[in-house]
């Protein structure tokens, strides 16, 4: 087949979600003519807004505007002596797809993580002494501090419209607002969404039990919002469809909504969807990328030329086209030589449904991220040496939907039939969650690279997790499972079930957890332990940058979507700022 050459542009951009968005709107603004390649169609709110029904089944169940495995799947094995399966249907992760990528779908919970979060290996190595931690944890530091990131945090947020309490205006502690945050240069955007039942009931019983509760950072607007690129985001009006559903009303920060607006007016910018891009070419020093190889929509090979690659898709995707391009050295977990593929995390939730009779939560009035949530379990704000483990979690009520197939019933209700009809007569509405998102530290021999065995339709091979719970996480888990249980004590419902993990407990790949993956190809200081520099550009090829949850060398308690979006228009500032005027290495190695 032959390839068809297109013409040459500044900036090609592979993956048009949240990073994808930023990089080619922040550069273009600066006078670069980008291109947009994204592997999905185009999504654009004609295809669902209001008065379209928010069909529960389609999106939810049968994840509509998510990629099929078929389209990106992984294989995954527990440890390095089992053979990989491909994965056949989503259960613990569902990645997106088109334009918006995960960004369309997600729950939109705006938060940050901790300066300790960010600094974790540095926390550690001060906190914990010699053998308490597992030798095989191979947890980093972030490449930057909090001062220099922290400014891209408020960009990020005032594109989104972010909705919450302020706790640390400038070093001030703020009442109302999570005490162990960073400090904020400035104050949320918005004020937070409206309090529902269940979060009300959580908020009083944590704060008597002397936890900090504090309102969900969201990106579902609490009023109307112009952002910085001149986009208007309506308020929302809480209709409960948020989490695997774009939103019917506008109201939820995306890709579209945010950013595509004003980006698809500028003459400089253009994109094409069902573009799949399969590698970056190199030039023959091995120093530099000429362009990428994709497969177009009509089937055809195509070859676009850039004088910078930026890679924004998927965590997955991202990494595997690294491997298949020959961009920095694979990850050996034997030798612990190479970099591409290690630090790969995923994370464990869980929690209590409590049920009350005399109660009525009216469920289907809410927002993606309506609840309350408390930082006392992060890294550092609780004594995490002395039970024998790193990490932590937010914990939270959240009252995300009210769609009835996602509906918790009491144990023994039937899954389905007049059994379940019945249940859900007599208890729709008179339950609450309590739910934990825990971190998830990385380790030797938890890694990805590219499966021997199975490829996809083009020939190319799928990428390959090796992956399972560890020590340390089972351990968090059930000192979690103890703080929960007494939060619901406290509450006194007339029964309740809980789900956390065992000790024992093995990754169960059928069960929905969160798309929250990272690592693979990581930012650090040491081009032999980190892909990327603080900047998000490849050590080996200069003119390549990764921003994308990839980045990420653990995972922290904190929802991923903020330092993705921060970390972006940081690496997006620095291009403009510097690579432009002197194209190479940003930082010396």
């Amino acid at each position: 087949m032959a390839t068809v050459n297109k013409e040459e542009v500044d900036v090609v951009v592979v993956g048009l979600g949240w990073a994808g968005s930023l990089m080619s709107i922040e550069l273009a603004m600066a006078g670069l003519k980008v291109r947009a390649l994204e592997r999905g169609g185009d999504r654009g709110y004609e295809e669902f807004k209001y008065p379209k029904p928010a069909d529960e089944y389609a999106y939810a169940v049968r994840n509509k505007v998510m990629a099929t495995p078929a389209e990106a799947a992984v294989t995954v094995r527990y440890n390095m002596s089992e053979t990989a399966l491909p994965t056949r249907k989503w259960g613990a992760f569902a990645p997106g797809t088109g334009v918006g990528g995960s960004g369309l779908h997600w729950t939109a919970v705006l938060i940050r993580p901790t300066p300790t979060d960010l600094k974790l290996k540095t926390y550690a190595d001060e906190a914990y002494k010699p053998g308490i931690l597992q030798e095989d944890m191979r947890i980093m530091d972030f490449p930057f501090t909090w001062d220099e990131i922290e400014p891209y945090y408020t960009k990020f947020e005032h594109i989104c419209g972010q909705s919450g309490k302020t706790g640390n205006l400038r070093g001030q502690i703020m009442e109302g607002g999570d005490p162990f945050e960073g400090p904020r240069s400035e104050p949320y955007p918005l004020p937070a969404l409206e309090d529902t039942l269940n979060s009300s009931m959580f908020a009083e019983v944590t704060k008597k039990m002397g936890y900090h509760p504090f309102p969900n950072p969201s990106a579902c607007v609490s009023r109307a919002w112009t952002n910085p690129y001149g986009n208007q985001i309506a308020p929302c009006n809480y209709c409960g469809y948020c989490s695997k559903y774009p939103c019917l009303n506008y109201s939820k920060a995306s890709p579209q909504t945010a950013v595509m607006d004003a980006l698809k007016r500028m003459d400089n910018f253009s994109y094409e969807v069902h573009a799949n891009v399969m590698k970056v070419v190199l030039h023959d020093d091995k120093k530099t990328a000429k362009g990428v190889i994709y497969i177009d929509a009509q089937g055809n090979e195509c070859f676009q030329p850039a004088k910078i690659v930026v890679l924004s898709s998927f965590q997955f995707c991202n990494v595997r086209l690294m491997l298949l391009s020959g961009i920095g050295k694979p990850y050996n977990p034997i030798t612990e030589e190479g970099v591409i593929g290690r630090n790969y995390a995923f994370l464990s939730n869980g929690g209590s449904t409590l049920f009350f009779k005399d109660k009525n939560f009216n469920p289907f009035a809410t927002a993606g991220a309506t609840g309350q949530m408390f930082n006392d379990l992060s890294p550092g704000n609780f004594d995490g040496p002395s039970l024998g483990f790193i990490g932590g979690a937010k914990i939270h009520s959240s009252q995300a939907t009210g769609t009835p197939i996602s509906t918790a019933l009491p144990k023994g209700t039937p899954a389905w039939g007049t059994g379940w009809k019945e249940g859900m007569e007599e208890w729709y509405g008179h339950s609450m969650k309590i739910s934990i998102t825990t971190t998830c530290q990385s380790y030797r021999d938890i890694y990805l690279d590219l499966d021997p065995n199975y490829k996809d339709e083009y020939g190319y091979p799928l990428l390959r997790m090796t992956f399972d719970w560890k020590l340390n996480e089972l351990k968090l888990q059930q000192h979690l499972k103890q703080i929960v249980g007494n939060i619901t004590k406290e509450l006194n419902p007339d029964s309740y079930s809980e789900s956390f993990l065992p000790m024992d407990a093995h990754f169960d790949l059928t069960k929905y957890v969160s798309t929250h993956n990272v690592g693979g190809a990581v930012m650090g200081d040491n081009p032999k332990t980190s892909a990327l520099n603080k900047y998000l550009q490849s050590w080996d090829v200069h003119n390549v940058f990764v921003p994308g949850g990839n980045a990420f060398p653990q995972n922290f308690q904190a929802n991923p979507t903020d330092t993705i979006g921060a970390i972006t228009l940081m690496a997006a500032q620095a291009i403009k700022d510097h690579y432009l005027k002197n194209p190479g290495p940003l930082v010396q190695a």
